[in-house]
């Protein structure tokens, strides 16, 4: 839904696409977080993208000074050039004392500070202003009511100037109760959050939780701080607002014949193969052998791994007979492998997405689902996230292979602590028995939504020569 109203850049990357947009100018907005947050990295960030666009900037500072800013900016390899910065002392007041006492009253230091505001709109007259931060100026009015009165007078400065200010509160207690006529007053609010699991790197989530008259794509989003980029946003995947793209007919190949007969002659574009089974079963084998048919048809393959080495999935892959190393270099076939404690699923899915929205990619490998769950706190969030962004690529007609390994031994019952089956159009179950003095692996097609697939247990073997599944059933029950 477009704007009604002129739009600014955040510059926040990320956060512009959740406010759709951007913020609608000669507004005031409340940035909160806890401390540590990203609250003055974000602002910083907001300041600059207006100076790139040859607007003036200023920062008002009542709680940090300008060598800390500078030394923030520093961190990322910034220059505040362009940028005003006006430090006050709320604490301490601006000018001399009263006549009447050597300490000066709150109402005089309020009156002081906020004379100095007016003063440097005046004089700077900036089109972006930062107010850093609120904090100091409801410590000085005592009380709620006066706090409000406080912050609609300079509303009203600020909007006779048509000046778009981010105001910074500081949030200790991540709450939602406390200052809701504060928040009334402003045009919209952006919350920081950070949380600190057990063991582990920092969570970080961005919520736009109001904004005035625009749509926004609510709840949470990921976040990160990156040296050198600050505040970095990864929107919520939303699969509706993707336009579907039209299917291909043609059914994608796995290169085994009698595969692609158990599945009906092959899988439809736009689908999820769940690919499930024990440890030696030939889950990535499977994966491989779709990405070297895929890529050996001049498509482009994406693989996200999150167990095995790129390397040593080359090194698997050219033992089997698939040479993939040349399409890697050619850029035709995207490896990325992750330590999934380092990466949220906001990160992963604005990975795909930007690998996806290139446009050339027909199959997409992640390898494991299962490796990556084991990572992430919340794993009931973790299906719902995944869910989203197999939708999203189903509609933009892409064949999504997903590994899922189950726990427990040869002869032993098997499971997966997560029930993930519902994620699948197609379900490939391989399993792996003892027979005399060797192992016999095997394929089944347990589940396909879109066409006729046998329903025959099948022999699967892996050599040096590749891969086959057997023409006929295999005869008796399979472990």
């Amino acid at each position: 839904m477009p704007h009604d109203h002129p739009v600014i850049t955040t510059g926040v990357p990320g956060l512009d696409e959740v406010l759709q947009g951007g913020f609608p100018v000669s507004n005031i907005y409340l940035l909160k977080g806890a401390p540590g947050s990203g609250k003055t990295t974000a602002a910083l960030q907001f300041l600059r993208a207006g100076v790139a666009r040859g607007e003036r900037g200023l920062y008002v500072s009542l709680s940090q000074s300008r060598a800390e800013l500078e030394q923030i900016a520093a961190s990322h390899g910034w220059s505040l050039e362009g940028i005003d910065i006006e430090e006050l002392s709320a604490a301490e007041g601006a000018t001399a004392a009263s006549d009447q006492s050597i300490f000066q009253t709150a109402d005089l230091r309020l009156d002081e500070t906020r004379k100095a505001i007016v003063e440097a709109v005046s004089r700077y007259a900036p089109k972006r202003i930062v107010y850093d931060s609120l904090l100091e100026i409801r410590v000085l009015t005592g009380d709620e009511a006066r706090f409000r009165r406080e912050l609609i007078g300079l509303k009203s400065v600020l909007a006779a100037q048509g000046i778009t200010a981010l105001l910074i509160d500081t949030d200790f207690d991540r709450g939602r109760t406390r200052n809701d006529e504060i928040e009334a007053i402003a045009h919209g609010v952006v919350r920081l959050d950070k949380t600190l699991p057990d063991y582990g790197v920092a969570r970080r989530r961005i919520e736009v939780s109001k904004m005035r008259g625009t749509p926004v794509a609510d709840g949470y989003h990921d976040m990160v701080i990156r040296e050198g980029e600050g505040v970095v946003v990864f929107p919520r995947i939303v699969p509706r607002v993707v336009p579907e793209q039209t299917k291909s007919l043609e059914l994608i190949k796995s290169g085994v014949e009698n595969l692609d007969n158990l599945l009906g002659g092959g899988q439809e574009a736009g689908t999820t193969t769940l690919v499930i089974g024990q440890a030696g079963t030939g889950k990535s084998t499977m994966a491989s052998l779709y990405a070297t048919a895929a890529l050996e048809r001049g498509e482009h393959v994406a693989l996200f791994l999150f167990e095995e080495r790129v390397e040593t999935f080359f090194r698997r892959s050219e033992g089997l007979g698939m040479k993939l190393r040349s399409f890697h270099d050619s850029g035709e076939l995207l490896i990325k492998d992750f330590n999934p404690g380092e990466v949220t699923a906001g990160q992963f899915g604005q990975i795909v997405q930007e690998e996806v929205a290139k446009g050339r990619t027909r199959v997409v490998v992640i390898d494991s689902f299962t490796g990556y769950l084991s990572a992430l706190p919340n794993r009931d969030q973790a299906v719902q996230d995944i869910q989203s962004l197999l939708k999203f690529l189903a509609r933009r007609g892409i064949l999504t292979m997903l590994i899922v390994a189950q726990h427990g031994l040869i002869g032993e019952n098997v499971s997966i602590d997560v029930d993930v089956s519902f994620l699948g159009d197609t379900v490939l179950l391989l399993r792996i028995s003892e027979e005399g003095d060797r192992l016999k692996r095997s394929i089944t097609v347990v589940k396909k939504r879109h066409g006729p697939h046998a329903m025959s247990v099948h022999e699967l073997a892996i050599t040096s020569d590749g891969v086959s599944v057997s023409p006929a059933p295999l005869d008796g029950p399979v472990a």
